[in-house]
């Protein structure tokens, strides 16, 4: 059995074709996805983060109103950009998701990925400290934020206060127990995996890392995927982490399929994230179940892993996303068995 979930991209435009014109229209249809992937049995809905674009955003609003609306279905991000965050503030918007969804909050966080503006954090009031880069500052923030997770008090009580107070210091209100074993890092290089490892948190690997090797993207992300384990039992801690990639799968059931999806075969692609990090995106898949059964049997990170998010054409609408998600649930999984 593997977890399935889908990840959106959130983005909304009028260009013609899409069925997603608006900032409202995404929040709805996001929502609205969520909804109809748990009753066809989807184990999860995750949205990606991302700052000064026609995307999703601030994620705490639209993963509480997904809670109160489903049952069920786990709840994520993949991820929140740590450069951006108040660790304190976001301790408090977590809990407070999580607490609404009867704990199926399942964090990714990471230190983010390249951005529409020149040092966008730098707008929202963060620098990095003496020392660092903006890489660090995005650790040091996960890191307050995974230590306040653990609910314990650390803040003087006022000794006249508005309303009582418990004894002792105070910890960050409200608290939701367990949500410190549901936080993933994003992880873009083996080193980081570790260092996601080291610190306790399970694991997330999307389509895109650092060309480590020169190998094919599915092997080098199950290299990561088994360096990561090995850590994770280096560091001794008590539970099983998980592990999820994410992977663009088309199923082609009809011509509308074949129409957005049927342009032959994808490979890898080779490029620079910046002037010093050469990148590898992973291929995507789109063919018809049999065809497309035996290529997913090939990949070696996917049979590593533990949960795969299916990035999903969120401007296509909620209805041809079912459509999409469905397809792979009833044709694709069982053969897998991942259902």
């Amino acid at each position: 059995m593997k977890k399935l979930g889908f990840l959106s991209f959130g983005h909304w435009s009028d260009e013609r074709g899409s069925l997603v014109r608006s900032a409202a229209d995404v929040l709805t249809q996001s929502i609205e996805l969520a909804e109809a992937a748990e009753d066809l049995g989807l184990d999860g809905a995750y949205y990606r983060v991302h700052h000064y674009a026609r995307q999703l955003a601030s994620p705490f609003p639209l993963l509480a109103a997904v809670g109160a609306r489903t049952k069920t279905i786990e709840i994520g991000t993949g991820v929140i950009d740590m450069r951006y965050e108040n660790p304190l503030y976001m301790v408090e918007d977590a809990g407070s998701a999580d607490l609404i969804s009867g704990g199926r909050l399942q964090l990714g966080i990471s230190r983010g990925s390249p951005e529409q503006v020149i040092d966008g954090w730098k707008h929202f009031g963060y620098a990095p400290a003496e020392g660092e880069d903006a890489s660090d500052m995005a650790r040091r923030h996960a890191e307050i934020f995974l230590t306040q997770l653990e609910g314990k008090g650390f803040a003087q009580p006022n000794p006249r206060p508005m309303f009582p107070n418990p004894p002792g210091l105070l910890r960050l209100e409200p608290h939701s127990a367990g949500l410190r074993d549901r936080i993933w890092w994003g992880a873009g290089s083996n080193a980081t995996a570790e260092w996601a490892a080291k610190m306790g948190m399970n694991l997330q690997s999307s389509t895109l890392k650092d060309d480590e090797t020169g190998e094919a993207f599915h092997i080098q992300q199950a290299k990561q995927i088994r360096a990561y384990r090995e850590a994770w039992k280096a560091a001794g801690h008590k539970r099983e982490p998980r592990v999820s990639v994410s992977r663009s799968i088309f199923a082609l059931m009809n011509d509308t399929d074949r129409m957005y999806f049927g342009r032959g075969k994808e490979s890898d692609q080779i490029g620079m994230l910046d002037a010093k990090t050469r990148a590898i995106f992973g291929r995507g898949y789109a063919a018809e179940p049999d065809q497309l059964i035996e290529e997913l049997k090939k990949d070696e990170a996917i049979a590593e892993s533990d949960t795969l998010l299916l990035t999903v054409p969120n401007m296509l609408g909620v209805e041809y996303n079912a459509h999409v998600i469905e397809s792979i649930l009833t044709h694709v999984a069982p053969a897998l068995g991942w259902r």
